[in-house]
């Protein structure tokens, strides 16, 4: 691995809300845990909620919707992140029964790969998959 590699791994994703206490509440619910870290705006009400989580304690910020970017075009734009999971379609069931809309059904892609999105009850995309090599170099870092 290279001193001056690029992209080194995935630090911390950030998903809008205007409701920050909802959105709180909801991922608190979902992930079984409470942020961890919080921070207030210039007017006392949340702005920020962070989250770490998985195999490698990965950030989930939450940020108050004010805070986001302005987006330079109309057309679409941004990322999609897909979360490990180990059970898809429990994982899919359970957040959907939590209020979240199946944005893309589950797709077999093919050697070990299952994907499927939701949009969140505060519109953000948040994706899932069954990913084996992800399973793979998890296990090759507990057993090394």
């Amino acid at each position: 691995m290279s001193a001056k590699q690029t992209l080194r791994g995935f630090a911390t994703i950030s998903y809008w809300a205007d409701d920050m206490e909802a959105a709180k509440a909801w991922y608190s619910e979902l992930l079984g845990s409470a942020p961890y870290f919080e921070r207030l705006g210039p007017d006392g009400q949340l702005a920020y909620a962070e989250f770490r989580l998985g195999d490698y304690q990965q950030e989930l910020g939450l940020i108050d919707r004010r805070f986001a970017p302005a987006r330079a075009t109309a057309g679409p734009g941004g990322a999609l992140m897909y979360w490990h999971v180990d059970d898809i379609e429990a994982t899919l069931n359970n957040l959907k029964a939590k209020g979240a809309e199946e944005y893309k059904p589950l797709v077999h892609r093919g050697e070990g790969f299952i994907t499927a999105s939701v949009t969140d009850p505060f519109g953000n995309v948040l994706g899932i998959m069954y990913n084996q090599h992800y399973l793979e170099m998890l296990n090759s870092r507990i057993q090394g």
